[in-house]
């Protein structure tokens, strides 16, 4: 299984909303098809969003014609534009074409940019498998042997180019021989826990059992959960997270019940340009996400819905940040950027 890979001429990307009935792997030639991809929720997870605009910024440059450089930088930086506008919340996704966009800036030659774009995608893809197995080796630590972990949304290889963020932690605590049972939150309205996490840990071997969202306050209070870790959408400076919508109910039943709550972020998640998680715009997408499940209506006509795709968990709920870099322990006191600066 793979998320997406590059393959020179084209991208290829793991259809997400199709698991887990079916694995099915869809290649693009044009760099529209890919930035859809990312609109329509083919290809989803912060980390994967920012990878997967990456490539489909190489793969444009390889069909603009333009041989005068400004023809082609113009054309390049619409490209990057159409990307921005996909989905607005993760931060992983404009980092990565804040790179391409530097590259594209800085050449003159449009055939050596080309080769450039190419080799910096491949770049974003592979730092950050890199940094989600150090994260995992980081985190791991926070993870007992015997612990029952939950977790919300999906921050598994699905979301990265590979291993996962907060499922790289659990991973890389299984890998050390701990034994650990995963609870996955179903998370609706789209339902990344209970089609992609759930998917993910059983071919994985790793016990995972399925709840329902609202049932977290139960298992917790109940003692059966003792850790809560999940990935994050943003980081803003002072440490408030933005995750999938719910989070931040799990992080204050958390708190309520002395969990322990973990964010895995890699640092292209962390945005100290964000002074706090007022700062940061929400996606509200389509209301057909919570009307319907698998194509089935469950609401009449005509009712009101609202369907905001994240929520901000502020940082006093927050136990630790895990990066590649290292932790940063109760962001609530320092923030982000002492860390970064670091």
């Amino acid at each position: 299984m793979f998320t997406i890979k590059w393959n020179g001429d084209s991208v290829t990307i793991l259809d997400q909303r199709l698991l887990p009935k079916k694995e099915v792997y869809n290649t693009y030639r044009h760099y529209r098809d890919v930035a859809d991809s990312i609109r329509n929720m083919e290809t989803r997870g912060a980390p994967a969003i920012g990878i997967t605009a990456a490539m489909g910024i190489a793969l444009a440059a390889q069909n603009v014609s333009f041989k005068n450089v400004d023809g082609f930088r113009e054309e390049m930086n619409r490209v990057c534009d159409a990307f921005a506008a996909t989905r607005p919340t993760a931060v992983n996704l404009f980092a990565a074409i804040t790179r391409m966009k530097n590259i594209i800036a800085q050449g003159n030659d449009p055939a050596a940019v080309r080769q450039l774009l190419e080799k910096e995608a491949m770049a974003v893809y592979n730092e950050d498998i890199e940094a989600n197995k150090a994260m995992g080796k980081n985190g791991s630590k926070y993870i007992s042997d015997g612990d029952v972990v939950m977790t919300h949304c999906n921050a598994g290889a699905l979301a990265t180019g590979g291993y996962g963020t907060a499922l790289g932690v659990i991973r890389a605590a299984v890998e050390q021989g701990k034994k650990i049972k995963v609870f996955a939150c179903e998370t609706r309205p789209y339902l990344q826990g209970a089609r992609l996490t759930a998917w993910e840990l059983l071919n994985d071997k790793i016990p995972v059992t399925l709840i329902t969202d609202s049932m977290s306050g139960h298992f917790m209070r109940t003692g059966v959960i003792k850790k809560v870790i999940v990935g994050a959408d943003r980081v803003a400076a002072n440490g408030d997270v933005a995750n999938k919508i719910g989070t931040y109910n799990h992080a204050v039943l958390a708190k309520e019940n002395g969990i322990p709550f973990y964010v895995a972020a890699p640092l292209s998640t962390l945005d100290p340009a964000t002074k706090s998680g007022e700062d940061i715009i929400i996606e509200e997408r389509g209301i057909e996400e919570v009307a319907f499940v698998m194509d089935q209506q469950i609401a009449p006509e005509g009712i009101s819905i609202r369907n905001p795709a994240f929520d901000v968990t502020p940082a006093k709920y927050v136990t630790a940040i895990i990066t590649e870099k290292g932790v940063i322990e109760n962001p609530a006191t320092q923030g982000i950027t002492k860390f970064l600066k670091s």
